[in-house]
């Protein structure tokens, strides 16, 4: 089995899709992904599921679905543990687990194999995470797990800089400053993207366009690390260049 998170909640047994019906099953198997080969405990499933307002017949409903589980995905998927569940699957069934697992080898490795770790973890991803849930749990979880895609992302951009990509990188960090406006790293790569590819001028205009922006939107200046990078451009600091 294929288990999915990162982007709509989605199962594929060899490859072709399985079907999972109503949202609280749904929402019942994405929280136990989220802890994969972990007991959860009844009460917080119950908590998890009705945003900790679960009705008198919560409890029934949940053995339910924990059921209706069990059946499509297999009897000995979710086991029952004193006091609660357990999902048991392989960590290598479950994107969120390989992102991770990619993501740390990346961040290991040097060079190349760096960059070609982080593309395969970001590779991963679908969508927003769990874009087709709406409980708390699911969108605080959304907003953790951007947070891990986001970081990535950075560090990738990073790689690929300190290799001297040749890839179009302002292309493809201006939709990302669009998506994460006060992401103040992903600023300074753009800023260092325009300096190495002879343009300048425009890296001290993204500059000012952030100033701007983190003035008008937060009431704040540009941390002490973008406000460097500024100056080391204006002086055409050598140690810019990228290193070959």
């Amino acid at each position: 089995m294929d288990y999915r998170i990162l982007g709509p909640l989605e199962v594929r047994d060899a490859g072709r899709p399985v079907e999972l019906r109503g949202q609280k099953p749904r929402a019942l198997l994405a929280f136990l992904l989220l802890r994969t080969g972990r007991p959860v405990s009844t009460g917080l499933l119950l908590d998890a599921l009705w945003d900790e307002s679960p009705p008198p017949t919560a409890a029934a409903a949940l053995r339910n679905y924990v059921s209706q589980l069990r059946g499509v995905l297999g009897a000995d998927t979710v086991r029952s543990r004193p006091g609660g569940y357990l999902l048991d699957i392989a960590s290598d069934e479950v994107d969120l687990l390989r992102f991770e697992a990619l993501t740390a080898e990346g961040r290991q490795a040097t060079g190349l194999e760096r960059v070609e770790k982080l593309r395969e973890a970001l590779a991963l991803w679908r969508g927003p995470a769990l874009a087709d849930l709406s409980e708390g749990f699911a969108v605080d979880e959304g907003r953790r797990l951007e947070e891990l895609r986001a970081a990535a992302l950075e560090d990738l951009v990073d790689s690929e800089l300190a290799q001297g990509s040749r890839t179009n990188l302002v292309a493809e960090l201006e939709p990302l400053i669009a998506e994460n406006p006060f992401r103040e790293r992903l600023r300074g790569q753009l800023m260092l993207a325009l300096y190495r590819g002879g343009r300048q001028a425009e890296a001290l205009e993204a500059y000012r366009q952030t100033r701007r922006t983190l003035h008008d939107e937060l009431g704040i200046e540009p941390g002490e690390a973008l406000r460097e990078l500024e100056q080391a451009i204006l002086r055409q600091d050598p140690g810019l260049a990228a290193q070959e």
